[in-house]
């Protein structure tokens, strides 16, 4: 079970981050949290070449890493700005809908098709959605959709899984192009680029306040690059979709860490929300098993 081990503790390692991220987006913009976030994690990773052959490239593997810096990018920029504008235990959640999304991108992407067990899952998260918004069923039954569209934060985060069901499959591409480990790094690497223009257009008053968060950006970027490390050992110990399914519960730890430390409110919805969204991506990875 070493590998529930790795697995777990990446989604500790991601939700912990994210509790640095929340912190330090209200200081420093998110335009600056993507740059230093993704520059510090390749900059981390980067000794692993060390030990790792640098591989041949595939044809592919310029578009796609062209293509993972736009959309990155993007997710990133509403990222930040989701956990900035709503509570971590409401947003993080959220993160769980990914799957339905690439349920509906992969079969153009990767040509990957659900199936019935998939579609289940799909019904299973929806169900969690609702009851993570349930104590809003006062203003309609319909009230706790309603209101998970009119939080910006909410909102936001829809547009990152989004994104993400399309960078998912972009990230096989590249993998499959190049090897996990140079992806990660490149893929990091080009996202902080293409988000550099936009840090001195948009940044300037804000990049003094990197010095005085400099601690918070090193810690940001190197327990995003643990969470990196844990996940790859875990996926050489187990299928992908066991993995990917463990990963997930970061959703939960948010939720905890959004009580337990910026004393959110409802946390028994969300949890209980939490799970059953968690529960639904289980049955959706496990249903590519079939």
């Amino acid at each position: 079970m070493s590998w529930f081990f790795f697995a777990i503790s990446t989604a500790f390692l991601e939700s912990l981050r994210d509790i640095f991220n929340k912190k330090t987006v209200s200081v420093i913009d998110e335009y600056i949290l993507v740059f230093s976030f993704n520059l510090l994690t390749a900059i981390f990773a980067s000794p692993l070449l060390f030990f790792n052959d640098i591989p041949a490239l595939g044809d592919n593997f310029f578009y796609a890493l062209i293509a993972i810096g736009v959309f990155n990018t993007i997710a990133f920029v509403l990222f930040f700005k989701a956990i900035k504008a709503s509570d971590l235990s409401i947003v993080a959640p959220i993160t769980t809908l990914s799957p339905i999304f690439l349920l509906i991108t992969s079969p153009f992407i990767v040509g990957e098709f659900p199936n019935a067990i998939g579609i289940l899952g799909i019904f299973i998260i929806v169900i969690g959605a609702y009851v993570l918004k349930f104590q809003d069923k006062t203003s309609g039954y319909l009230a706790p959709f309603k209101s998970l569209f009119k939080e910006t934060g909410s909102r936001l985060m829809f547009g990152v899984v989004l994104v993400w069901s399309i960078t998912a499959n972009v990230d096989k591409i590249g993998v499959q192009n190049s090897s996990p480990i140079f992806w990660t790094i490149t893929a990091h690497l080009s996202v902080a680029l293409f988000i550099l223009p936009i840090v001195f257009l948009n940044s300037k008053p804000n990049i003094q306040n990197i010095k005085s968060n400099f601690k918070n950006l090193i810690l940001i970027g190197f327990i995003n690059t643990l969470a990196i490390l844990c996940q790859m050992s875990a996926l050489q110990l187990a299928l992908v979709s066991f993995v990917i399914a463990v990963k997930r519960t970061s959703a939960l730890f948010n939720v905890l860490w959004g009580w337990l430390i910026f004393k959110e409110q409802g946390i028994k919805e969300r949890i209980a929300g939490s799970m059953i969204m968690i529960l639904g991506v289980v049955v959706i990875t496990l249903s590519k098993m079939f």
